[in-house]
């Protein structure tokens, strides 16, 4: 009995470790209001990628991600977007103006989620995870807009780019990670 207690604790620690490197134990609202686990994105390549609407980067990152989507969905790539009206007020709308605005103007169609912080003592516990594992330049802080976060199989963090890199600038990175095995 002592042994089968002793193999169930080691199971359940080593889970711990490998749930508390990934982004598989968050959880997140949706842009329809519903929680959202991210247990989700077990085994698929992810960018997760903070959002504005009047944004001048957002015609140009909707249009890529957008592209990308379309082309890696079905090797198992998924875009995770997250409204953020931290940098010059530039999402402002409510999560069904965004969600209206992303199907209606670029026809794409993201796990899209409900607007949070990225910065400061609100946000969301996700993008403080992001920023511990890929920290920026300088700073950890997310500086603007579209600054994305490339995550393979595994649920781990293994890239930040900037808000002026291009989301094509990724191919490469991403066909890697699709390359790899869970």
């Amino acid at each position: 009995m002592a042994e089968i207690i002793l193999k169930t604790n080691r199971f359940l620690v080593n889970s711990i470790r490998r749930m508390s490197n990934t982004i598989y134990g968050f959880k997140a609202k949706d842009s329809d209001g519903a929680e959202v686990s991210l247990e989700k994105y077990k085994g698929k390549v992810v960018i997760i990628v903070n959002t504005a609407s009047q944004c001048g980067l957002t015609n140009s990152n909707y249009t890529q991600l957008n592209e990308i989507l379309d082309k890696y969905k079905k090797d198992g790539l998924e875009i995770a977007a997250f409204p953020c009206n931290q940098f010059g007020g530039q999402e402002p709308g409510c999560d069904a103006d965004i969600k209206s605005f992303v199907h209606e103007k670029f026809k794409f169609d993201p796990d899209l989620y409900s607007k949070i912080d990225v910065n400061g003592d609100n946000a969301h516990p996700l993008w403080k995870f992001l920023k511990e594992k890929q920290g920026g330049t300088l700073f950890d802080a997310i500086k603007w807009n579209f600054t994305k976060f490339l995550v393979n199989r595994k649920g781990e963090v293994i890239n930040r780019y900037g808000p002026q890199t291009e989301p094509k600038s990724m191919i490469k990175d991403i066909e890697k990670a699709l390359a790899e095995s869970p």
